[in-house]
C-alpha cells in the first residue's frame, strides 16, 4: 500500500499546537506565575441567553416522541438556513436557501471544499494567512503561489497580472492581521478571478466586526456569485467557539467545467457528512432573534473594546500595527527588530503574557505578532500594560 507523503511536506506540529506546548512548558516550571492567554483566537464569554434559552428548549424537544429529531438535512435545517438568507438580504444580497450550507464550523469546510477540485489546481494563499489554508492544500499535494503581505501594502496583498492561479484565498477581516479589503480593492479580486477563470474561497468569519464600510460579504460585489464560493461561522459572531456550527454559500450560478459546484458540494456533503446536530441549529437560529442580535452585539463590543485596549497601549509605545479596528486581532511589528518566536519567550517568561507569532503564519509574518482581544476585559488591560512595560524594555536595551 502507499501512504500520502504529501503529509511530509507539513510542520512538524500544527503553530497553535507548538504554542501550547511552550505553555504548559512554561507552566510546569512554574506554576505560581499567572499566564495571560491573548494568543488563540478562542472566546472567553458565555454564550448569550436567547442561545442557551433556545438549547434548553431543543433538549426538551429530544425527550418527547413527537419533537424527537433524528438524522436531519445533510444542508441544515431551513429554519436556520432561511434565517441566513434573511441575513444576506439585509445587506442587499439574495440567496436562496439551498445555496447555504449549515456545516460543523467554518473550518472543516475550508478544508472540505478541496474535494470539488482536481490536485492539479494551482492556489493563490496570501502570506502570512491562516494555516489550514495552506496546510489543506499542501496535503493533497497542489502548487500553492503567494501573494506578500506585507507592512508596505497594509497586509492586503492585491491580484499580480503575472501569476495565474485556479483557487484564491482571501480573508477579511483577515487573520492573522485584522486588515479587511474596502469594496474596490474585492472588486478587482473579483475581476481577477473572472479573468483566470477561477474560484475564490472567501472566508467571512469575522465579518460582525466590521465597523466602517468595508463588505462583509463578497457577494456584494457585482459577479461574485458566478465566482466565489463563502464561508463562515457562529464561532466568533456568536460564541460557538465550543458548540461548533458555520455555513457555506455555494451560489448556483457558480460552475466550472461544465458542472455546477452547488450539486457537486450538495453530493460531496450527502456522502461524507450527517449535518449538525439540532440542537445545536436551534441555538444558532436564535441568534437571529431581535434578543439574540442585541445579546451578541454587547459580546462583539467587548472584544472590540478589548483590541482597543491594546491598540491604545501600542500607541503609547509608537508602535506599528494594523488590525483592531475591523477586527478582534491586533497584527503588531516586533519591538527592537525582534524576530517573532523570540518575542515570544520573551513575552511569556517576562510577563507572562501569550500571543501569537507572526512567523507561524508564513514568511512574511517574521518580525510580526499577533494579539486578541478574545480575552477577559480585566486581563487584558492588565496583558497590555506587560505589553506596554515589554516593548519599552526591549527598545530602551537596543537604544
Amino acid at each position: 500500500m502507499k501512504i500520502n507523503k504529501n503529509y511530509a511536506a507539513l510542520n512538524e506540529s500544527y503553530l497553535f499546537s507548538t504554542i501550547a506546548k511552550k505553555v504548559a512548558a512554561f507552566q510546569s516550571a512554574n506554576p505560581d506565575r499567572e499566564i495571560i492567554r491573548l494568543g488563540i483566537g478562542d472566546v472567553t464569554l458565555p454564550l448569550a441567553a436567547p442561545v442557551i434559552d433556545a438549547l434548553h428548549s431543543a433538549v426538551d424537544d429530544m425527550s418527547k416522541k413527537e419533537t424527537f429529531k433524528g438524522y436531519g438535512p445533510e444542508q441544515g435545517y431551513g429554519f436556520l438556513r432561511d434565517e441566513l438568507v434573511k441575513y444576506y438580504a439585509k445587506r442587499g444580497v439574495s440567496l436562496d436557501s439551498d445555496e447555504v450550507f449549515v456545516s460543523d464550523g467554518a473550518k472543516s469546510d475550508i478544508g472540505n471544499i478541496l474535494d470539488l477540485f482536481d490536485k492539479d489546481n494551482t492556489v493563490l494563499v496570501p502570506d502570512p494567512v491562516y494555516p489550514v489554508y495552506v496546510d489543506t492544500n499542501t496535503m493533497a499535494g497542489r502548487k500553492i503561489v503567494y501573494a506578500q503581505a506585507t507592512k508596505d501594502n497594509g497586509f492586503l496583498p492585491m491580484p499580480q497580472s503575472d501569476v495565474a492561479a485556479d483557487i484564491i484565498y482571501i480573508c477579511s477581516p483577515n487573520n492573522p492581521t485584522g486588515a479587511a479589503y474596502t469594496k474596490a480593492q474585492l472588486e478587482k479580486w473579483v475581476e481577477y478571478a473572472q479573468k483566470n477563470d477561477a474560484v475564490l474561497l472567501f472566508d467571512a468569519a469575522y465579518e460582525c466586526f466590521i465597523t466602517d464600510d468595508a463588505p462583509h460579504s463578497i457577494y456584494e460585489i457585482d459577479g461574485a456569485k458566478s465566482c466565489a464560493i463563502e464561508f463562515c461561522s457562529f464561532s466568533k459572531t456568536a460564541g460557538f467557539t465550543g458548540t461548533r456550527c458555520g455555513y457555506t454559500v455555494v451560489p448556483k450560478s457558480l460552475a466550472r467545467d461544465g458542472m455546477v459546484l452547488n450539486a457537486m458540494w450538495l453530493r460531496r456533503q450527502t456522502t461524507k457528512f450527517n449535518g449538525v446536530p439540532y440542537i445545536v441549529q436551534k441555538g444558532a437560529a436564535a441568534v437571529f432573534t431581535d434578543e439574540g442580535q442585541a445579546a451578541i452585539k454587547q459580546n462583539i463590543d467587548y472584544y472590540r473594546q478589548n483590541a482597543a485596549v491594546i491598540a491604545a497601549a501600542l500607541d503609547e509605545c509608537g508602535t506599528w500595527y494594523c488590525g483592531g479596528k475591523n477586527s478582534p486581532y491586533i497584527w503588531m511589528q516586533c519591538p527592537a527588530g525582534m524576530k517573532s518566536w523570540d518575542f515570544f519567550d520573551y513575552l511569556l517568561e517576562n510577563e507572562g503574557v501569550v500571543g501569537t507569532p507572526g512567523a507561524g503564519f508564513g514568511t512574511q509574518g517574521e518580525g510580526f505578532f499577533r494579539m486578541t482581544g478574545f480575552g477577559d476585559a480585566e486581563k487584558t488591560k492588565t496583558a497590555a500594560q506587560k505589553l506596554k512595560k515589554a516593548i519599552l524594555a526591549l527598545e530602551k536595551l537596543t537604544n
